[in-house]
């Protein structure tokens, strides 16, 4: 089984996916959180690896970066590979002064201003919540290994914030709702799960902020991230 951009085996890809942006990070993820990691995929170097984690097979594929990337993996692994639940685990900036650099962020649902929804489907859509289910068994596990951990509504951007020449006017496009982070990727994966009847979450470590100017070490960024990680392999087991 191949499609035009998975080159995998169908037995090759597990039921539940952890979906990083970054190729490396999934990776990084194989080598260091799975045991027996076997490279899947490498086309357009779109990493996909399949290991077992605590005896569980588990399988960690890169999303690339944005709503039609993640729209596009998220949905052939979704609808050709059996999949039925993906985490999406990324990096997010701070929407809200009371959430600090290395926080990570559970997001409920992404509230969107994209055109994907009407052209794929000729619907408008604003916001899509994320699974109560995989939201439940995440939040449990991150109360019981003593996770700090919060939970809330986030925005999916299709331009970097940081780089906007007003940073006011970017913040001014979303409605009065509270929001507590700001990625490009969530509302991608969470339309695509509702579409197909499939379930998805997101986890994010906060790696800037509006609010907080510091620059983060690697090794601060690296600790937070793997504790993100590790908070994911651990709901799903």
């Amino acid at each position: 089984m191949a499609t035009a951009h998975i080159e995998s085996k169908l037995e090759d890809i597990a039921p539940v996916v952890l979906m990083p942006g970054d190729p490396l990070r999934a990776k990084y993820i194989a080598e260091n959180f799975l045991d027996n990691a076997k490279l899947i995929n490498k086309v357009r170097n779109m990493f996909g690896y399949t290991g077992t984690y605590k005896g569980k097979k588990v399988t960690v594929f890169a999303s690339g970066m944005g709503i039609p990337s993640i729209g596009i993996y998220s949905y052939e692994l979704y609808n050709f590979y059996n999949v039925e639940k993906i985490i999406r685990i990324g990096t997010c900036g701070s929407f809200d002064k009371n959430i600090k650099l290395l926080d990570v962020i559970l997001s409920t649902g992404a509230y969107c201003k994209s055109h994907f929804d009407e052209l794929l489907d000729g619907v408008n859509v604003d916001f899509i919540q994320s699974s109560d289910s995989l939201n439940r068994a995440i939040i449990n596990k991150a109360k019981i290994n003593g996770v700090s951990l919060n939970v809330g509504k986030t925005i999916t951007s299709d331009v970097f914030d940081l780089y906007c020449d007003n940073k006011q006017k970017f913040r001014d496009n979303f409605p009065d709702m509270k929001f507590l982070g700001v990625e490009m990727e969530a509302f991608g994966l969470f339309y695509i799960a509702r579409k197909l009847n499939k379930e998805a979450s997101c986890l994010m470590t906060v790696v800037d902020s509006l609010f907080d100017k510091r620059s983060l070490s690697s090794e601060e960024r690296e600790k937070s991230l793997d504790d993100m990680i590790t908070l994911a392999l651990e709901s799903i087991i």
